[in-house]
């Protein structure tokens, strides 16, 4: 099993971007805005979302250790 221990500035990033994907996502899907308003608003929120999404992904992942290789490094 791994785990993965992330910081408060992590996990707040983690949040926001997910947060940005779904805003982005609500507005290509909403009718309160007009066509152009809604399309151009809601492809920048989905973009910046997921282009910052991988970044973190690989760092988290990057953080990531499984069980054993904890116990190992206690043991020297």
């Amino acid at each position: 099993m791994k785990t993965t221990t992330l910081t408060y500035p992590e996990l707040i990033l983690i949040a926001t971007t997910r947060g940005m994907l779904g805003a982005g996502l609500a507005l290509l899907i909403s009718k309160r805005l007009s066509e152009e308003q809604r399309e151009t608003a809601g492809v920048i929120l989905t973009a910046i979302g997921i282009l910052t999404t991988f970044p973190l992904v690989l760092e988290v992942l990057g953080k990531s250790e499984s069980h054993e290789s904890q116990a190992v490094k206690r043991r020297t």
